[in-house]
């Protein structure tokens, strides 16, 4: 399985997260029940980036609050945060992934599965914290 494919299937579970708070075992064992998914599915990046997300989410929110610009958390859909999530985890913690990929891949999955206008701002978002503004402020 290729890297954008896993990278899509952590955005779902993190998207799935933000509904019922399920861990990552957990919402693996009801797609293998329901046999939506495979166990080899289930990829070590999968898991890294999952409980990365999770275990880092105050620090993660508060730089995407920081770089919201007239936009506060409270206003963004389940899919951009989740998205957005992932990507600043990638972003700070992850050095195998460029920032610019992480940027380009969440822009990519805003247009698939958010609104319209998600994609631009999530690039927006991203771009400042790139910059290195939220980061310095943290």
């Amino acid at each position: 399985m290729n890297r954008r494919r896993q990278r899509e299937l952590t955005f779902f579970f993190l998207f799935e997260n933000t509904f019922n708070g399920y861990t990552l075992d957990e919402i693996r064992e009801c797609k293998l029940s329901l046999e939506e998914l495979k166990d080899e599915d289930f990829t070590p990046f999968i898991f890294s980036s999952f409980n990365g997300v999770i275990a880092n989410i105050p620090l993660i929110d508060q730089i995407i609050e920081k770089n919201s610009v007239k936009w506060g958390k409270g206003r963004l859909s389940r899919s951009a945060i989740s998205i957005l999530r992932l990507a600043v985890y990638e972003m700070i913690y992850d050095d195998n992934i460029p920032n610019s990929v992480a940027i380009n891949e969440a822009v990519e999955l805003s247009k698939k599965y958010g609104s319209e206008k998600e994609s631009s701002f999530v690039n927006g978002v991203l771009g400042n914290i790139d910059k290195g503004l939220a980061i310095k402020n943290v």
